[in-house]
């Protein structure tokens, strides 16, 4: 199975509804005809296992299984290994780096462009992506006539590179039988580069995350390789004296001097400093090391003030109620001194949750942002992508720390079958939801009126309340159903729908813009002309996009300026005839969000709203498809 099939596959594993082909196609960008043929190939293999795709009119595809053992089997066989050529342009550009990064001889477009199955100008293009990517790493696309393509550069930065383009970026844990590897060396050999990676790092008492040996190991690996074929690291001379004075060069020599012996290759000094610089920029503080009194003797006074600089200004801007989380200060400590230690030598630190942390966290994402300006600010030095993902899981689990000290939500309950259904609903509700609610009181319809609803956050009812109420109401059924507790959560989670913060002036359907900026030159423009922000807004977007990528996938992009600073809450949104690409990532929804200056509460509850937005590719599909605003407002506020 191709990868163009297997994206298919995980578009219609994704969603419990159906899927269009127009939103397939925009996926893999590709003609909606094509999707259909892709799809007749796809039903063609599933049906070889009891599976299939059931094709409704005006509707879509939707995934049908029979058997799920058998399924899951197919799964892990057409997921795993080489499966063909590359097919979409991100896919190809990422191919392209690994072969430069690779060839050990000039690489002639012509092969490149036969190896993919494209023309020469697609590839031309695909080319001057892969070279904004290697740029990013100090190196260079060279090209020498009637010879072809060979990648200039220091090694140190090739291998920093190699190890986050050859190698899966999203695994956790090392996998030695992974074909990646076993690509570059012997299984026997790996093992014995783990053993001796694990075994000298617990008797010189170095912890790592698991991630952080994960990512060691596959640099030791390149660092053989790369050996091997005679290719050797320099460092300036003051690098090197300030890194063996470290205890981790000391570690790093024992290592070393193991990995000789049973691998047969000479590492001289540099490449002990290049494991060392590894561990210097990966090593977590032992528990027993992170007690208040110990934490003068672990950590600058540097580390204590840009911390505490980070938790101010995310404060400031976004008013979350964490300041006073001594937690979040120490952890923050804990993550900058080995995060200053990988700017410093030019390492990448890879980060398999950014993905999710950027679509699941999102608050904690942006308040990430804003730390990472503290940094540039404070020090200079400009952290990536990954690096912020990191920062936000921190900040994320102090906002977590801080919901979990919230006062319940006050509920009344509206019941019409009398005492005994309305106890029923009161057990199950505190049954699903315990500390989070707390059930006020039960009263029947006809008295609603005569009910205090000045402390009461929410009301939940078994008969429908035709007027209008001053809280929220969720209907449910007096036998509560999954449903219903669905409906119950998202109320809780998400609070009042996306209706309050837009309308439909601000929507702006089947746009044929060409780029990103394009797309933010268009909303400045619309809604300076209705006077909603002022002067100086494109750029404040622009500078926020600089920072961190605000596409967050399933064709969706959240652009924003970096700190609140208009007048009022609100969303404007716009739809693309055709995809765009958004760093690299295909965006055909556009949810411009605008917050009121210091106003937490619009901030987290318009970002919960979009998460649910986010997370449903339905939803999606149908403000996609829609043409007329009250169209796209009845779909971007379902439930």
């Amino acid at each position: 199975m191709n990868q163009r099939l297997q994206s298919i596959l995980r578009e219609l594993l994704g969603t419990q509804g159906y899927v269009t082909s127009r939103y397939l196609a925009s996926v893999n960008q590709v003609t909606p005809r094509t999707v259909r043929e892709d799809v007749k190939q796809l039903q063609s293999e599933l049906s070889q296992i009891h599976a299939g795709i059931e094709s409704v009119p005006g509707k879509g595809y939707k995934l049908t299984i029979e058997d799920e053992a058998q399924f899951r089997q197919f799964l892990q066989r057409e997921t795993t290994g080489n499966h063909g050529a590359p097919i979409s342009p991100e896919e190809r550009v990422t191919w392209l780096i690994q072969k430069l990064l690779l060839a050990e001889e000039y690489i002639k477009l012509d092969d490149l462009a036969d190896d993919l199955f494209i023309s020469k100008s697609s590839l031309q293009n695909d080319l001057k992506n892969a070279k904004l990517i290697l740029a990013r790493y100090g190196l260079q696309v060279a090209t020498r006539p009637n010879y072809g393509l060979y990648l200039k550069g220091d090694e140190l930065k090739r291998r920093f590179c190699m190890a986050e383009y050859v190698f899966e970026r999203k695994n956790v844990a090392a996998d030695l039988t992974s074909l990646q590897l076993t690509a570059f060396m012997k299984e026997e050999q790996l093992a014995d580069i783990w053993d001796i990676l694990v075994t000298t790092m617990q008797e010189n008492g170095v912890t790592l995350s698991d991630i952080a040996i994960n990512n060691l190991f596959i640099h030791i690996v390149i660092a053989f390789k790369r050996i091997e074929a005679g290719h050797h690291i320099s460092l300036y001379r003051k690098d090197m004296s300030d890194i063996c004075s470290q205890h981790e060069y000391y570690v790093a020599q024992k290592m070393i001097a193991r990995l000789n012996t049973h691998l047969g290759v000479s590492f001289p000094e540099m490449e002990i400093a290049y494991i060392a610089i590894h561990l210097l920029g990966t090593r977590l503080v032992a528990e027993n090391e992170q007690a208040n009194d110990n934490l003068k003797k672990v950590f600058d006074d540097e580390y204590y003030k840009l911390a505490k600089a980070i938790v101010e200004k995310v404060e400031r801007e976004l008013d979350l109620n964490i300041a006073n989380d001594q937690e979040l200060l120490v952890s923050l400590m804990l993550h900058l001194k080995p995060a200053i230690n990988r700017y410093r030598y030019g390492m990448n630190i890879r980060n398999p949750m950014l993905a999710d942390i950027k679509q699941h966290y999102t608050l904690a994402f942006e308040a990430a942002v804003i730390g990472q300006a503290v940094i540039k600010d404070k020090l200079g030095i400009s952290i990536d992508e990954n690096e912020i993902g990191y920062l936000a899981l921190h900040i994320g689990a102090a906002l977590e720390r801080r919901n979990q000290q919230k006062e319940p939500k006050r509920i009344l309950i509206v019941c019409a079958s009398g005492r005994g259904s309305a106890q029923l609903l009161k057990y199950k509700l505190e049954a699903n939801f315990k500390k989070r609610l707390f059930i006020v009181d039960t009263t029947e319809y006809y008295q609603i009126d005569q009910a205090d609803l000045t402390n009461i956050d929410l009301i939940v009812t078994s008969i429908p309340i035709k007027k209008k109420m001053p809280v929220p109401v969720v209907e449910v059924n007096t036998i509560l159903g999954t449903e219903d507790l669905e409906r119950i959560e998202i109320q809780l989670r998400h609070g009042d729908s996306l209706l309050s913060y837009t309308e439909a002036g601000l929507v702006f359907l089947q746009q044929s813009l060409k780029s990103k900026e394009d797309v933010l030159r268009f909303l400045d423009k619309q809604l300076r002309e209705r006077g909603v922000v002022s002067k100086g807004f494109y750029e404040a977007l622009v500078k926020r996009e600089n920072l961190a990528s605000t596409a967050y996938g399933n064709l969706v992009a959240i652009p924003h300026p970096i700190t609140p600073q208009t007048e009022k809450t609100f969303l404007a949104f716009v739809t693309l005839k055709e995809p765009v690409s958004w760093n690299g990532k295909p965006v055909q929804l556009v949810c411009l969000l605008c917050v009121k200056q210091g106003s937490t509460e619009d901030l987290e509850r318009v970002y919960n709203q979009l998460l649910y937005v986010l997370d449903h590719r339905d939803i999606v599909q149908e403000c996609i498809k829609a043409e007329e605003a009250t169209r796209f407002l009845a779909a971007v506020s379902q439930r």
